[in-house]
């Protein structure tokens, strides 16, 4: 696949997801940029803002499996990962594979389940792959797991361990739509819901075909530079108690380019490493004012980061990575 064919499939899959989550652009922008990253994408919002349609619609639109797991405190790790059952006739125990085998998976309210529970999800987003019962069985691909928590309602609720948040590649909301699109949502599924009418548009040799393409495209040694210096300084920050991880580093620099190849360029400019950082960072450090199991949301800081680290100039003959 060239880049200007998967550029065009990227965006007819963006707005085939469109068709349901009206009027967010930017956030469906963002879940295919996770997509593309073969990262997994985690969404803080209130209920009944799309977190879930999101997920189904990307699930659609791929021809992709797709599973649900309500996360609740009762769940066990084997309700997530598969249990092995024995088989009388055969005499045999068999593993009965749980819904973490699936190409999109949607983890609902991901913190309401408890630390042991949340932990069965470490290997399988790292690693693509389950351990049970002495094997380890290599899940499906592509395999995108989107998460879902409330911001509002802590009651209940087990924050997250930094571990599992630092293998979100992103975090975003969708946010309240406007009242025009509302009224539109409306009138539009009083005759039925817009999912049960998109057909796909990629399979699931594009979408690797796809993530192959973004890991070539070119990032010049000095842009390179100004991403792993961000999170560098997300270390020393003064109102930081943790910085981004080198697995933020890695989260930061892909993002860059599947933003770069959705933008129709074959390089990385200063300017995609910024946007990306917005959605990569945040989830990723833990504020001093903040209690340390909080997740943070500290666009100041960020802000403060980026206007500290010196954005890469141009070399004579080089590319032009001026922001």
């Amino acid at each position: 696949m060239e880049p200007e064919q998967a550029k065009r499939k990227i965006e007819d899959l963006i707005a085939n997801v469109e068709k349901v989550i009206r009027g967010k652009p930017e956030t469906v922008r963002l879940s295919v940029i996770a997509l593309m990253c073969n990262g997994h994408l985690l969404i803080e919002d209130v209920p009944g803002v799309g977190k879930t349609m999101l997920s189904r619609a990307i699930a659609r639109s791929i021809d992709a499996s797709f599973r649900r797991i309500q996360f609740t405190p009762d769940l066990l790790p084997s309700d997530v990962t598969g249990v092995s059952i024995f088989n009388q006739k055969t005499g045999e125990f068999e593993f009965q594979p749980g819904p973490i085998f699936a190409n999109v998976v949607l983890i609902d309210e991901i913190n309401r389940t408890t630390p042991r529970t949340q932990s069965s999800l470490l290997e399988a987003m790292e690693e693509h792959q389950v351990s049970a019962d002495g094997r380890t069985m290599k899940l499906s691909e592509p395999f995108f797991v989107m998460a879902t928590q409330n911001p509002i309602e802590l009651y209940g609720t087990y924050p997250l361990p930094e571990g599992l948040r630092d293998r979100f590649m992103m975090s975003i909301g969708l946010g309240y739509p406007s009242f025009k699109t509302e009224r539109d949502i409306a009138l539009d599924q009083m005759a039925g819901h817009p999912i049960e009418g998109i057909a796909p548009v990629m399979s699931g040799d594009d979408v690797r075909e796809v993530q192959r393409l973004t890991r070539e495209i070119h990032i010049e040694a000095s842009v390179l530079d100004y991403a792993v210096s961000i999170i560098h300084a997300t270390r020393n920050h003064p109102s930081l108690i943790l910085g981004a991880s080198p697995r933020g580093s890695l989260a930061l620099v892909r993002t860059s380019q599947a933003s770069a190849l959705v933008n129709g360029r074959d390089y990385v400019l200063p300017d995609d490493v910024k946007e990306m950082a917005r959605w990569v960072l945040p989830h990723r450090f833990i504020a001093k004012e903040h209690s340390r199991g909080s997740m943070t949301d500290s666009p100041e800081v960020i802000s403060s980061v980026l206007e500290e680290v010196p954005v890469p100039v141009a070399e004579g003959g080089g590319r032009d990575v001026g922001s």
